[in-house]
């Protein structure tokens, strides 16, 4: 798939069928969010790969809490703040990080979505994982079990000042 039919067709995937994702696909997708741009390649990002019991514990402090149980994996993303040195440019770094995970994962034919509520509970989550590291998102990943809508966007005319 070429790079502007993934932006296109790209969705956020929701609903999961129970076919296991392999180590081998998410090393590639975990891969792919490593080569993202930073602020002086510094890299920010951390990765924790949750199944299991630990998907389980964090799944408790969400309010889409169903998503991440029904996921067969998950990807924690975190900040470092020892690799840190401008804390916007590294917030923008961790964007186009998962940005490019979501991208890998649908490159696979896997479904993914970007969990941004589940900050409200950052700290319990940081503490559940035992991780001294800023949470940033958590990816569900995993086979759609749904076929997703069509997405609309608002015309360029809109979006330019």
């Amino acid at each position: 798939m070429d790079v502007s039919q993934a932006i296109r067709t790209r969705r956020s995937v929701r609903e999961y069928t129970k076919e296991d994702v392999t180590d081998e696909e998410i090393h590639e997708i975990l891969e792919a969010g490593s080569w993202a741009p930073s602020g002086l390649n510094n890299q920010p990002w951390r990765f924790k790969i949750l199944r299991g019991v630990e998907k389980a514990e964090i799944a408790k402090h969400t309010k889409y809490r169903g998503i991440i149980e029904d996921a067969p994996v998950c990807v924690a993303v975190f900040l470092d703040p020892k690799d840190s040195y401008d804390r916007t440019k590294d917030l923008q770094s961790i964007g186009a990080c998962i940005q490019n995970m979501l991208l890998e994962a649908h490159n696979h034919g896997l479904g993914a979505v970007w969990l941004g509520e589940i900050l409200n509970g950052r700290y319990e989550v940081q503490k559940a994982l035992n991780i001294e590291k800023e949470l940033m998102a958590v990816i569900t990943i995993g086979h759609q079990s749904v076929k997703t809508v069509i997405s609309r966007r608002k015309s360029l005319k809109k979006l330019l000042l």
